[in-house]
C-alpha cells in the first residue's frame, strides 16, 4: 500500500510538471501574439505619420510607449523560455521518478504473487 501511495504521488507530480509546461508555453504564445500585434500598430503609426526615428522630436508617443511595451513582452519571453527550460527538466524528473516508483510496485507485486503461490 505504501508504494501505491508513492505512484500516485509521482503521478501527481508528473501532471503537475506537465501543467506548469504548458502554462509557460501558452504564456509565451500569448505574448509573442500580443508583441506581434503592437509590431503592426507601431508600423502603423509610423507610416501614418511618415516618421520612423525614434529619436526623431515629433517621433509619435503611441509609437514610443508600443515599443516599450513590445519590448517587455518579448524580454518576458526571453524570461519564460529559461523558465520553461527548467520546468521540462523537472519534468522529466518526475517521469523518471513515476517509472522507478512503478517498477517497485510491480516488483513488489511479484515477490506478493510468488509468495501467495508458494504457500497455497
Amino acid at each position: 500500500m505504501k508504494r501505491d501511495n508513492l505512484v500516485r504521488l509521482a503521478r501527481f507530480k508528473v501532471n503537475e510538471k506537465r501543467r506548469q509546461v504548458e502554462q509557460l508555453e501558452l504564456m509565451m504564445a500569448e505574448f509573442a501574439r500580443m508583441a506581434t500585434e503592437l509590431d503592426q500598430q507601431i508600423n502603423s503609426e509610423e507610416k501614418r505619420t511618415g516618421i520612423t526615428d525614434t529619436g526623431h522630436f515629433a517621433y509619435p508617443t503611441f509609437a514610443k510607449a508600443a515599443r516599450a511595451r513590445r519590448d517587455n513582452l518579448t524580454n518576458s519571453v526571453k524570461d519564460l523560455r529559461v523558465q520553461l527550460n527548467a520546468a521540462r527538466l523537472s519534468q522529466e524528473e518526475a517521469e523518471s521518478e513515476l517509472a522507478n516508483a512503478e517498477k517497485l510496485e510491480m516488483r513488489d507485486e511479484a515477490s506478493a504473487d510468488e509468495r501467495r503461490h508458494a504457500t497455497a
